[in-house]
């Protein structure tokens, strides 16, 4: 199972993009989501409850990928 401990997190967190306004899911819970998709290779609508709803992930991931983080 590909997931990120939060020791790894601890190390990367401080290149990862500041989330601003109201933010419902942090980024290591967001990083999750995206290991999930990957590995699982499911529909976005398909992501567990237990990341947050998948419209939020999926909107995350496209900003992130049109500033190439």
């Amino acid at each position: 199972m590909t997931e990120i401990t939060r020791d790894q997190y601890e190390k990367i967190k401080d290149v990862l993009p500041v989330q601003r306004g109201n933010v419902r899911i942090d980024n290591l819970t967001f990083l999750k989501a995206i290991f999930y998709i990957a590995e699982n290779g499911c529909k976005w609508r398909k992501l567990p409850k237990s990341f947050g709803p998948w419209p939020t992930i999926y909107m995350r991931m496209r900003r992130w990928a049109d500033n190439e983080v």
